[in-house]
């Protein structure tokens, strides 16, 4: 099939509009998660986001560093918000990061995601993450396929 460029559904918020959490108890966003990431997220121009999120202690892998899998479950996050501008609910199908540098904690995440096109009910995306400084050189590369789904997915597959 072949890819479309993607646009932000009609009704998907302005750019620089904060998007709130999807779940409060979401290990990705959400701000009652005692030990989560509580990513930020604002939307970007086009179907792209900006995500920030602040590496502590309870991110790390090996001493001083953040855990690889947590890194990847900031772009998971950042992709999925990018993803709902489009205005319709998807779910990871894959996900590639490339690590290019170690990330230490105490550090600032600043990931750009965004939409590279739409083949049927999959979503492709990009990302760069940086440290601290946004204009800095990537840490982390990455691309993901998403697939869009019902609402009626997340309601059949959770624990009663």
């Amino acid at each position: 099939m072949q890819r479309t460029a993607p646009l932000p559904h009609p009704e998907a918020p302005a750019p620089g509009s904060v998007l709130p959490s999807h779940y409060h108890h979401c290990y990705g966003c959400g701000p009652d998660h005692s030990t989560g990431l509580r990513s930020r997220v604002v939307v970007g121009a086009g179907a792209s986001v900006h995500s920030t999120v602040e590496l502590t202690r309870d991110h790390q892998g090996a001493p001083g560093l953040a855990h690889g899998g947590l890194l990847s479950t900031a772009l998971d996050e950042a992709f999925g918000s990018a993803a709902l501008l489009l205005g319709r609910p998807a779910v990871t199908a894959s996900l590639s990061v490339d690590y290019l540098r170690p990330v230490p904690i105490g550090t600032t995440l600043h990931i750009h995601a965004y939409c590279t096109g739409t083949d049927g009910r999959k979503v492709h995306l990009s990302a760069e993450a940086r440290i601290d400084d946004p204009g800095a050189a990537p840490v982390l590369r990455a691309t993901a396929v998403f697939v869009a789904v019902g609402f009626d997915h997340f309601a059949r597959h959770r624990t009663p």
